[in-house]
């Protein structure tokens, strides 16, 4: 059965019409969604991991009535989780290297959020694909540009299947491609030049309270070399090199931030059209980034890219990092700042004292989006507007800023108050 919501047409096989997004939602931290659509069934796989936790607490939070499945395969993790979560949630043995178990998970709910992670050094798409086969909605928290491009390869697919999918869809690239899109879109529409420069700047404290995974991540993108455009030339620099001091305002301060190759410098070069694009991340303390400095230097690109060797490198660092996570704490901020022909520069910011817990809200204002029906079907990045559409734009990015202590997508160039000038 079709149902339409929100303009967009969504395949649910609960049968329940979706609803339209509403200005009404965004001071409401409970999105008030019509009864037949409040027990939609969503499974988080990865759900046992601290992201998948994060995003079903802020699932269940927002839209308490939700069936959450916990995807994983670790029960005693995650009957934790059900226990936490409460309500009408359960958990389900998954193995997403296993077709059988993916397609068959998948077929009994409404729509995957796939945050099983790392993406790096993946050699296909599993759960999109079985997505695809079973006709479930999709959203990811990929941040690989190689994966999340393999998944844009399946947009044709998804449109015949009459799947809507949202790629890259959790804070860093998510929220922040969001927050890009809305400075071009304001750029272009109020005459303030043609968009120029675009740069996603990063930081986050220690591992940001995400758990190995992310340092897992942090050390795969080591081994790979940055893609950045400069004046619509693709080239390729050193991973962790081009150190900036950035000022991410108030909260924050000044951080050291250094190139990193990720998905959304190339889609907001494609999709947004800008000719000049990079993406630089911080971590704190200072001797964190001196030692990831140092191993694109001390380990060849070919150990840096082996998923294997890098888990046990983690886990060698892994009592360190805790150690020193508890006393660094996980606060994290994203800037975008965007430079346009006629000299406006604008610019987002976007800081939170726990990543742990903003990446989760912030994947459900994706999931949440899916839902309300502003994504068409397809594979799209957030900035995409078959994605998330213009118009739900103000929403997706009001409730996924739940919680920070500093928020402001700023279209008009002036002294911004923060310690910053545009």
């Amino acid at each position: 059965m079709k149902v339409t919501a929100g303009g967009a047409w969504l395949h649910l096989k609960s049968r329940v019409p979706m609803a339209s997004s509403s200005s009404r939602d965004i001071r409401n931290p409970k999105v008030q969604l019509p009864e037949k659509t409040r027990k939609t069934r969503i499974l988080v796989l990865g759900g046992t991991g601290r992201v998948g936790e994060s995003t079903a607490i802020a699932l269940s939070k927002l839209c308490p009535e939700l069936r959450l499945v916990i995807g994983g395969r670790n029960r005693e993790k995650g009957a934790a989780v059900v226990d936490t979560i409460g309500g009408d949630s359960k958990f389900s043995e998954v193995d997403i290297d296993n077709p059988k178990s993916l397609e068959a998970a998948l077929s009994a709910v409404d729509l995957v959020v796939h945050v099983a992670g790392p993406f790096q050094q993946t050699e296909n798409c599993p759960v999109l694909e079985a997505a695809l086969k079973t006709k479930t909605a999709y959203v990811d928290v990929c941040d690989d540009m190689n994966h999340a491009f393999r998944a844009k390869s399946f947009n044709d697919k998804a449109v015949a299947a009459n799947v809507p999918a949202i790629i890259t869809g959790g804070i860093c690239p998510g929220v922040s491609n969001v927050m890009a899109a809305e400075l071009v879109r304001a750029a272009t529409s109020e005459s303030k030049g043609k968009p120029e420069r675009l740069r996603f700047f990063y930081y986050a404290a220690g591992t940001g309270g995400a758990g190995p995974t992310t340092l897992v991540t942090s050390f795969l993108l080591l081994g790979e070399e940055v893609v950045a455009y400069n004046k619509g030339k693709k080239i390729k620099l050193k991973p962790y090199s081009g150190m900036l001091n950035i000022d991410f305002g108030r909260g924050i301060g000044k951080r050291d931030v250094y190139l990193m190759n990720l998905p959304e410098v190339r889609s907001a070069h494609e999709f947004l059209g800008v000719p000049t694009v990079s993406a630089r991340f911080g971590t704190a303390p200072f001797f964190w980034n001196w030692g990831m400095e140092a191993m694109t230097s001390l380990f060849p690109p070919e150990f840096l890219r082996d998923k294997s060797k890098v888990q046990e490198l983690v886990q060698m660092f892994d009592p360190v990092v805790r150690a020193v996570d508890g006393i660094s704490g996980e606060h994290m901020s994203m800037r975008v700042d965007l430079e346009c022909t006629n000299g406006c520069n604008t610019v987002g910011i976007f800081s939170h004292q726990r990543l742990s817990v903003s990446v989760g809200v912030a994947a459900a204002a994706f999931v949440l989006a899916v839902l309300e029906g502003s994504t068409q079907p397809g594979v799209w990045f957030p900035e995409e507007p078959e994605g998330i559409a213009i118009e739900a734009r103000e929403v997706l990015l009001k409730r996924a800023a739940q919680g920070t202590i500093n928020f402001m997508v700023e279209t008009d160039p002036k002294e911004l108050g923060l310690g910053i000038h545009v």
